[in-house]
């Protein structure tokens, strides 16, 4: 056996002994997404907040990032891109539900665009095998694009809940599985 196989060998092993701890997350998981579930608007504004931070976080090190750049061009490229993503980062902060509107139309514009480029990718390669799940998955992702969009802004105070949920639960369920797994 090669030492990449013996190391990998080395690692599900250890990694076996801890099956219990997959499925113990994956039952929070389960959990956290089942009290998302029961709150979509809780969940909706969690995500905001959890967005909210990371745009904060990333307009921080930007800006520490332009003091550290040799040009003049390129610091105020750095600082201005960092200072718009702090802005943006408070924003979310003090006004959740306007930043979730905002947030759930770019999730509509991103799953239109990408069903749709997904699906002509497919259509482009139909004579190798799999192109139907191609087109398929990118049709779905379009029309899920569609509804969200033809229901914004109203649904915005649940859309983002509601993916944070479904989430929650398919990590869940993949947490379970490999454990189990594990276990065997």
């Amino acid at each position: 056996m090669t030492l990449h196989g013996d190391i990998l060998k080395d690692a599900i092993g250890q990694t076996r002994a801890k099956w219990g701890w997959f499925v113990g997350l994956g039952v929070l998981l389960l959990i956290l997404g089942g009290i998302a579930f029961g709150n979509l608007f809780i969940a909706t504004v969690a995500s905001v907040y959890v967005v909210g931070w990371l745009m904060l976080m990333a307009g921080i090190i930007e800006i520490m990032h332009a003091f550290g750049v040799k040009t003049w061009s390129r610091f105020f490229y750095w600082l201005l891109s960092g200072l718009l993503y702090a802005v943006a980062g408070f924003f979310a902060f003090y006004n959740p539900l306007l930043a979730s509107a905002v947030l759930t139309f770019l999730l509509a514009v991103a799953l239109l665009a990408s069903g749709g480029l997904r699906a002509w990718v497919g259509y482009k390669h139909r004579p190798e095998k799999g192109w139907g799940w191609l087109v398929a998955a990118g049709v779905i992702s379009a029309l899920a694009g569609l509804v969200i969009a033809m229901g914004w802004p109203v649904n915005s105070v649940w859309v983002l809940g509601l993916f944070l949920a479904i989430d929650l639960i398919f990590q869940g369920w993949a947490f379970i599985a490999v454990g189990l797994a594990l276990k065997k």
